[in-house]
């Protein structure tokens, strides 16, 4: 039953937890002052407001220490955050002395600074500042954007999120089949099985990997050097179970990214390589219990039982 309040019997703590349901992006909003002052913040608050003039918003608490900034900058930038920058996000929600020490960022239009590795970027000059309430409502023109089609990081209910395709999205298993192939021997033979199988099984897996920012065989070897650390490439590829050129392509992106490097012995995952390698482990193992959620541990058991024999042969 859903209960309704009068306003004045509101409780704030189960106000924020009731608007907590909707899901939001993330973003960090960023300004310089006209006496160089840099600003950067935090924020969900981000929305579209109109396509003809290109318009966005934004709002701030009126009590906050950048607030200030924002209410005299001439311009403003919304760097909305891809789904591998949460330390970034938790970097400038946190209230230090210089948010941008150590940051690697452009300068963008009217000094406000720019991130790389987003999902997308909006440059703004100052449109209308706008009272509501507690909050300054920031609304900026948008002079410049830049869509890089990263996945985005999420907010719900007090937790980051990454964005999945909704499975009423996807295509169920067998439907772009041809309507015949279960019939006769394909629809009954071991080795079709098991191809339409992993097709189905990887459809459903990849959508979430993209989150991650990496493709499959970027993924793979994170994996691999994970619990085998040192290989070369030529070991790798044993693993990968694709081309030499493929990993040697997937290594030069995840070695631009500082993911892995090379070492005396052969290619090791840095600090920030075992990090995202743990995230891979964990989409994996989630995206597997989703997938045998409907089969007994003892199915489940037999199955791997059955691959492992196969792998013998």
């Amino acid at each position: 039953m859903t209960t309704m309040m009068k306003q004045a019997e509101i409780d704030p703590k189960a106000f924020r937890r009731a608007l907590g349901n909707f899901a939001t992006g993330v973003t960090i909003i960023t300004a310089r002052a006209p006496d160089g002052t840099t600003v950067g913040v935090t924020a969900s608050s981000f929305n579209s407001l109109s396509m003809d003039p290109p318009l966005i918003l934004w709002s701030s608490m009126k009590t906050a220490r950048s607030c200030a900034v924002f209410e005299e900058a001439t311009h403003f930038a919304v760097n909305i955050l891809a789904s591998d920058q949460m330390e970034m996000s938790n970097h400038f929600a946190r209230q230090q002395e210089d948010k941008f020490a150590g940051i690697e960022f452009d300068e963008g239009i009217g000094g406000a600074p720019i991130f790389p590795g987003c999902a997308g970027r909006f440059q703004c000059e100052a449109y209308e500042k706008l009272d509501g309430g507690d909050h300054w409502i920031f609304v900026g023109r948008v002079v410049a954007f830049d869509d890089f089609g990263r996945a985005p990081l999420c907010f719900h209910q007090g937790s980051y999120a990454m964005v999945f395709n909704h499975p009423g999205t996807l295509s169920k298993p067998g439907e772009d089949v041809h309507p015949d192939a279960d019939q006769g021997r394909m629809g009954n033979h071991a080795f079709f099985l098991m191809l339409r199988a992993v097709r189905a099984y990887q459809d459903r897996y990849y959508p979430k990997l993209e989150t991650l920012g990496l493709n499959l065989i970027e993924a793979r070897i994170l994996l691999v050097l994970n619990d085998l650390s040192g290989l070369d490439i030529e070991e790798l590829v044993v693993h990968l179970h694709t081309q030499i050129g493929e990993a040697r392509a997937a290594l030069s992106n995840l070695g631009d990214r500082d993911l892995v490097m090379r070492g005396d012995g052969g290619y090791v995952l840095t600090e920030e390589g075992q990090a995202k390698a743990t995230q891979c482990w964990s989409l994996a193992e989630a995206h597997a219990d989703e997938t045998f959620a409907n089969f007994s541990q003892d199915q489940v058991d037999t199955f791997t039982d059955v691959l492992r024999q196969l792998l013998k042969q």
